[in-house]
């Protein structure tokens, strides 16, 4: 896998505005900033996909996006928060390194996030789930 910009800022070989940073993750400010305060938290090692993280790794991940998502909200009052995780291009992610975006949000900042409902009735439903039953 060739070496992702993420891991080229954990490196600092691309300069950043990093917020925080632990044996784990980093946590800088997105460069294409959709409103003030969208942070990234990344893993500082490089997996695609959530998928390919341990529970630990996982855990730690989210854990870290939430703390950041708390100091966000105290400096920026933002009326909502998005917190995106995305896998793979389909999935919409466009840094193939595994990150969670932390978007304070606005009324009408013009983001979105749209899909259309199926709504399929609860038999379905109910087949789905046994399909992934833990």
């Amino acid at each position: 896998m060739t070496d992702s910009v993420f891991t080229r800022i954990i490196r600092r070989e691309i300069p950043a505005a990093i917020v925080y940073e632990d044996e784990q993750v980093i946590a800088f400010m997105d460069a294409g900033q959709i409103n003030p305060g969208h942070v990234l938290v990344a893993t500082r090692r490089q997996v695609e996909t959530v998928m390919e993280l341990d529970e630990v790794e996982a855990a730690h991940l989210f854990a870290v996006a939430t703390r950041i998502a708390r100091a966000v909200q105290a400096e920026f009052r933002p009326t909502g928060m998005t917190l995106l995780q995305t896998n793979k291009p389909d999935g919409w992610q466009t840094v193939p390194h595994v990150h969670v975006h932390v978007l304070p949000r606005h009324a009408d900042d013009g983001v979105g996030l749209v899909w259309p409902r199926k709504d399929p009735p609860l038999a379905d439903l109910q087949a789905l789930a046994a399909r992934i039953q833990l």
